[in-house]
């Protein structure tokens, strides 16, 4: 049977393109009047337009033109946006950019980085306060939630240190997807499900804004070190322009522009940056075989 979580990416990318229309071709190489900038729905779309408006204003105000930003109904939606080059940038997760990657000429720009760990981040796997698990093998058997079906902390990394623990997919546990780092950790705190994957700045924000209660949840287990998100440009993009918006990032100083981000500044960003995402997609296939939609 094809993995669920297979199944869901492609049904991800069949939506998006059909959403997208006869409209296929990416635009010739052009400067456009207006930046499309395109987000990926980590948390709810409201949330995600709040938190990254300090740098919509930013870009607007270096660049000289108007910034839009549009977050996509999941992130298949965002990248095949890209993809089909209805969208000029976008701030892609290393899965979602391997993904997409594989049928467009994407390229990769810059990528923030943070105080003590650079241009990393990691994901954590919760449980409820009182789960007896404590260790990653004692979930074996249980419900896990993860987040939308192409995220990197949200599902791909949580599943691959699940993995590394000996436990696989519809074997050892069954794969419940919410969509959204917030509903995982909110299914957690209430008991809906023995444990959860997600990004661990988001699960530490939603603990400080009180969105989640602190004494629900705990910590099983941290990931290793992921790849920070990237930056990226569509294919067929003005170079001229493209240079301008890579200088544009690359100079952020503004303290409020940077803080959704985390990071001190953002830094050149490259292909080979998320090799060790390859690698880890690339277990997680051998071990689920389905797991990855074949490339559209």
């Amino acid at each position: 049977m094809f993995d669920r979580l297979g199944k869901l990416l492609i049904a991800g990318a069949v939506a998006a393109g059909a959403m997208l229309g006869s409209h296929l071709p990416a635009r010739a190489a052009d400067k456009p009047s207006k930046l499309v900038v395109g987000l990926l729905p980590g948390e709810s779309a409201p949330t995600v337009m709040r938190l990254n408006e300090p740098l919509r204003a930013y870009l607007e105000k270096k660049l000289g033109l108007p910034v839009e930003l549009v977050v996509g109904a999941n992130y298949a939606a965002t990248g095949e946006a890209l993809r089909f080059g209805r969208l000029d940038i976008a701030y892609l997760g290393p899965v979602t950019y391997l993904l997409r990657a594989r049928s467009a000429k994407l390229e990769p720009f810059a990528r923030p980085s943070h105080a003590i760990v650079g241009p990393t981040f990691q994901a954590v796997i919760i449980v409820p306060a009182d789960s007896p698990a404590k260790t990653l093998a004692d979930l074996k058997g249980g419900e896990i939630a993860f987040g939308d079906p192409a995220s990197t902390s949200g599902t791909w990394v949580p599943r691959y240190q699940l993995l590394a623990a000996g436990l696989v997919s519809g074997r050892d546990y069954t794969l419940r997807v919410l969509g959204a780092h917030d509903s995982v950790a909110l299914a957690v705190a209430n008991k809906k499900v023995a444990a959860g994957g997600l990004s661990m700045p988001i699960y530490n924000r939603l603990i400080k804004e009180n969105k989640i209660d602190a004494k629900a949840v705990r910590v099983l287990a941290e990931s290793p070190a992921i790849p920070e998100y990237m930056w990226t440009f569509r294919e067929g993009l003005d170079p001229e322009f493209k240079e301008q918006i890579r200088k544009a990032f690359i100079s952020v100083d503004d303290p409020e522009a940077l803080k959704v981000f985390r990071a001190e500044a953002f830094i050149p960003a490259v292909d080979s940056d998320v090799d060790r995402v390859r690698n880890w997609i690339d277990a997680i296939g051998a071990a689920n075989p389905d797991a990855i939609p074949p490339t559209q």
